[in-house]
């Protein structure tokens, strides 16, 4: 079996919702999402939330690293913006980002947070 031959990159990240923050969770989220429809490198942006248990889900599809690396330059107050509402919990990677991306992997603040990376086995798209 060959394995594929793709650079394209998924993160999935899960947030926990501070307490009091679910409103201005969801509008800096908005803002962030519309930010990055208009002028972001993302092939694919998707937001789920589970008020009930307050997590929010993320999952953002990307060509390659140097789309990862566009999107934190242009993006980086809406991703403030957004993380003063909550904290990471579990960040995924699906795919092989360069070795930067990974050792920059921290909050705006420059805190750390559990992540996991999954190279790619197989697969394809049709985008």
């Amino acid at each position: 079996m060959k394995i594929a031959n793709s650079s394209t990159i998924l993160f999935r990240n899960t947030m926990r919702i501070t307490d009091g923050h679910l409103d201005g969770f969801r509008h800096a989220i908005a803002r962030a999402v519309a930010f990055t429809q208009e002028y972001g490198p993302q092939i694919m942006v998707e937001v789920f939330i589970d008020e009930e248990r307050m997590l929010a889900h993320s999952f953002q599809l990307y060509r390659d690293s140097d789309a990862i690396r566009a999107h934190w330059r242009l993006s980086d107050p809406y991703i403030r913006e957004v993380m003063e509402h909550c904290t990471v919990q579990h960040f995924e990677i699906f795919g092989e980002p360069d070795h930067d991306i990974v050792a920059a992997l921290k909050t705006p603040d420059g805190e750390s947070f559990p992540f996991v990376i999954s190279p790619r086995l197989a697969g394809f798209n049709r985008l």
